[in-house]
């Protein structure tokens, strides 16, 4: 069975009023373009990208760029900002990856930052013929039943924002607590989750499931820069690139194995 990181409570104080790190991740990732072009190409397929919490299109755009000239074809999710889990964008999104499938006549790929992997989550439970496969980045689908462990700033731009309630509101929903089966998820899913991540604790953002489907793979950085991370775009054209019907779990490889391995100290995948 795939386990969770054995981590519990909140994310560590320093890695919160670290998250500015982001902008140093965005402006090394032009010097990691080289390495990133020897990303492994896609077969053309259909990949769906949700951005997180208060993100909109805008904030994918690195990711967007990337995909595309690994021969994706990508599209947003085009619901404006997630402003959270609300049953209106939920259905919608559903209603996306039906007409993407119907239209291109393939799986759709779909890859998620933050709550925007939870949205994935559900895309994939409610219409699992449609989808290839779903990458979250950072993404709090392990949530426990008596809440979550993210900082309280987080929890109150929730509730200001989203519901007076707060994340729990959302979480209690039939349709999230669905999201908690991970085992019965039909498609094969990738956990990215970084230790160092000031937002969602690594316990959330992982999971427990069978092996044969489903994975949970160590990234480096920030919460907030994941989308601009270099290591993260390697690891989502890798897992992307995973012939249909053929899954495998990630193995690093390539040039950026090395710098891989040694940024998160990774030996063996569990």
């Amino acid at each position: 069975m795939v386990k969770r990181y054995p981590h519990t409570g909140r994310p560590k104080t320093a890695y919160s009023l670290l998250e500015a790190r982001a902008l140093f991740e965005a402006a090394a990732l032009p010097w990691s373009l080289p390495a990133l072009a020897t990303a492994p190409r896609g077969d053309g397929h259909p990949v769906l990208l949700l951005p997180g919490f208060m993100g909109s299109e805008a904030t994918l755009i690195a990711l967007e760029l990337f995909l595309r000239n690994r021969g994706y074809a990508v599209e947003t999710w085009g619901l404006g900002r997630n402003i959270g889990f609300h049953a209106r964008h939920a259905t919608a999104l559903e209603q996306k990856i039906r007409y993407l499938h119907h239209k291109t006549g393939r799986k759709v790929s779909l890859v998620g930052w933050s709550l925007g992997g939870v949205f994935a989550m559900y895309g994939a439970h409610q219409a699992p013929e449609c989808v290839r496969c779903v990458i979250t980045m950072g993404s709090p689908i392990s949530v426990d039943p008596e809440g979550s462990a993210s900082p309280p700033l987080v929890k109150a731009m929730y509730r200001l924002i989203a519901h007076p309630m707060g994340p729990a509101a959302h979480a209690m929903q039939p349709r999230a607590k669905k999201l908690r089966e991970h085992k019965q998820l039909p498609v094969p899913l990738s956990c990215l989750y970084s230790l160092g991540d000031g937002v969602v604790p690594p316990q959330e953002a992982t999971i427990e499931g069978d092996p044969a489907w489903h994975e949970n793979i160590r990234v480096p950085g920030s919460h907030v820069g994941l989308g601009f991370n270099a290591v993260v775009l390697w690891i989502v054209a890798d897992r992307l690139a995973q012939p249909e019907g053929a899954w495998r779990r990630f193995q690093p490889s390539g040039p950026m194995a090395w710098p891989y391995r040694m940024l998160t100290h990774e030996r063996l995948r569990f």
